[in-house]
């Protein structure tokens, strides 16, 4: 499992991106991803969040998103 922080999440349009711990490049994180959450699944900017990194054919992207209290 992977960290990092919330760079950016539009929460209109239910995606964005994570800054890895490791700045091995941002990793795309989508609202479907995000586990442990109950109504609406958010992040805020600067979220501290675990993941697990899939590489897709578009590049890495986040998989089973959680926030780090």
């Amino acid at each position: 499992m992977a960290s990092g922080h919330v760079k950016w999440f539009n929460d209109a349009k239910g995606f964005g991106f994570i800054i890895p711990d490791d700045q091995t490049g941002d990793v795309f994180v989508h609202f479907s991803s995000i586990v442990g959450q109950s109504g609406r699944r958010t992040l805020q900017e600067g979220d501290k969040v675990d993941y697990v990194a899939v590489e897709g054919p578009r590049g890495l992207h986040a998989e089973e998103v959680s926030r780090v209290v």
